[in-house]
C-alpha cells in the first residue's frame, strides 16, 4: 500500500506539473481583472518564492483520503535567514501556528505550510525535523522552531479523522517546491476544499507595479474553502445567484463555515506594521468575491517581504534596512486586492468536481455558465463562446 501510495504522489506531482501549464485560468475565461499580472501570475513571480505540494487522492465511501500538504518557501529550498512579515485575521475561526512570535518579533524565519485542520500538529512537527536534516539549525531556534502552518476543514470530502498526512508528505513538498508556473485547484492542501459551494482548492495570482511606483511584485497564494453560494461574486456579476444548483451532494449544511489562507509575498521594502497592513487589504479581496469573514470561518492572511534579508539576518552590530514610505504603499494595497481576488477564482476555475468521503460529491464551477453570466451583466471580455 505505501509503495502504491508514493507511485500515486509521484504521478501527482507530475500531472499537476502538466495541469499548471495547460488548464484554463480565470482570466482566460475572459474575466477581466485590473492590474498587470507578472509572467507567471503567481505568488512564483516575487524572486526567491517557492511553492511544492503533496496531493494525496486515494480511496473511497468511508476510506476517501482527499488532502494533502502545500509549502511555500520564502526564499527556496536554502532558505536559512528571516524575513520581515506580519499577518491579521479577518475572523479567527481557524489556525496558523507561529503567528505570535511573527507579532512579537516582526520576523517571519520558516517556510509556510498549509493543510487541513487535523493535520497541523504533523506538519508542523515534519517541518522542525525537515530543517534539522538539513542541518537549518541544530537546536532551537525562535524562527525555525515556530513554523507556520495553517489549516482549513476538508472534512466533506476527505477522511480527515484518519489522519493521513505524515511527515514524509511534508517532506515531498518541502523538496518538491520550486519556483516558475506551479499547479492550481485540487492540488496540495487545497484537494479536498470547498468555496461558494462550488469545489475549491489553491489558486495563486500576482500584480507588477510600474516602475513609476518602483517596479515592485506583490503575489497571492490562497487555500480556499470558505463562503456562501448566494454571495458569490465574479467582476461585479452575482454569479452565485445566477448558478443555484449544483450544490453539494448530499448537502454541505451552514455554507460561510469553511476558511481561506491567504499567503502574500512581495519584494517590496516594507517593515513589519506595513506587512500587517497589507495582509489586512487581503480581506477587501476576499470581500470582492464574497467573503464576509463568517462566525465560523477562519480567515487568516500573512505576508512577508523579501527585501532586507541580510540585514535582518545579522545578530551582531547595527543593521541598515531600507522602507518604502507609508505615502507610497497604496499601489502596493491595490496590488494585494487584485492579486487575491484572481487567485480565489484561478483556484475555482481549476478545481474539478470531487466525489469523496461517504461518497459525498462538490461541483466544479462551470465555465459555461460562469462565462454566461459574465455576459448577461456585461462584465466578460475577448470573444468568449
Amino acid at each position: 500500500m505505501k509503495n502504491q501510495t508514493a507511485f500515486l504522489l509521484v504521478i501527482l506531482i507530475f500531472s499537476n506539473t502538466f495541469m499548471a501549464q495547460t488548464k484554463p485560468r480565470a482570466r482566460d475565461l475572459g474575466i477581466p481583472f485590473a492590474g498587470t499580472p507578472g509572467k507567471f501570475n503567481a505568488i512564483t513571480d516575487v524572486k526567491g518564492v517557492e511553492v511544492g505540494y503533496a496531493t494525496i487522492i486515494e480511496g473511497e465511501g468511508n476510506n476517501a483520503v482527499r488532502t494533502g500538504v502545500t509549502a511555500i518557501l520564502p526564499q527556496g529550498k536554502g532558505f536559512a535567514g528571516r524575513l520581515f512579515a506580519g499577518w491579521h485575521a479577518l475572523n479567527g475561526n481557524g489556525e496558523i501556528t507561529g503567528t505570535t512570535w511573527i507579532e512579537e518579533s516582526g520576523g517571519l524565519g520558516s517556510p509556510v505550510m498549509i493543510t487541513n485542520t487535523h493535520s497541523v500538529g504533523t506538519v508542523r512537527d515534519a517541518v522542525i525535523e525537515w530543517g534539522l536534516k538539513r542541518e537549518i539549525t541544530d537546536g532551537y531556534s525562535g524562527d525555525f522552531s515556530l513554523p507556520v502552518v495553517g489549516e482549513t476543514y476538508d472534512g466533506f470530502l476527505n477522511d480527515i479523522n484518519g489522519f493521513h498526512v505524515k511527515k514524509e508528505h511534508v517532506f515531498q513538498a518541502l523538496d518538491s517546491a520550486k519556483s516558475g508556473a506551479i499547479a492550481e485547484g485540487n492540488v496540495g492542501g487545497g484537494t479536498g476544499m470547498i468555496a461558494h459551494g462550488f469545489k475549491g482548492g489553491t489558486g495563486t495570482a500576482s500584480r507588477k507595479l510600474d516602475e513609476g511606483f518602483g517596479g515592485y511584485t506583490v503575489g497571492v497564494l490562497v487555500q480556499a474553502n470558505y463562503g456562501r453560494r448566494p454571495l458569490f461574486s465574479v467582476a461585479g456579476a452575482p454569479v452565485g445567484l445566477e448558478i443555484k444548483d449544483l450544490v453539494p451532494e448530499p448537502g454541505k449544511k451552514d455554507e460561510g463555515a469553511g476558511s481561506i489562507i491567504v499567503v502574500v509575498a512581495t519584494d517590496a521594502p516594507l517593515l513589519p506594521h506595513q506587512l500587517k497592513r497589507i495582509a489586512q487589504r487581503v480581506s477587501l479581496g476576499v470581500g470582492k468575491v464574497g467573503g464576509r469573514g463568517e462566525n465560523s470561518s477562519g480567515d487568516i492572511f500573512i505576508a512577508f517581504s523579501t527585501a532586507n534579508a541580510a540585514e535582518i539576518s545579522k545578530d551582531k552590530g547595527i543593521s541598515s534596512v531600507t522602507m518604502l514610505p507609508n505615502e507610497q504603499i497604496n499601489p502596493l494595497f491595490y496590488a494585494t486586492v487584485e492579486a487575491t481576488e484572481e487567485a480565489i477564482l484561478n483556484a475555482m476555475v481549476a478545481a474539478e468536481t470531487m466525489t469523496g468521503y461517504n461518497g459525498n460529491k462538490v461541483h466544479a464551477l462551470p465555465h459555461d455558465r460562469l462565462i454566461t453570466a459574465l455576459k448577461k451583466y456585461s462584465r466578460v471580455t475577448g470573444d468568449q463562446k
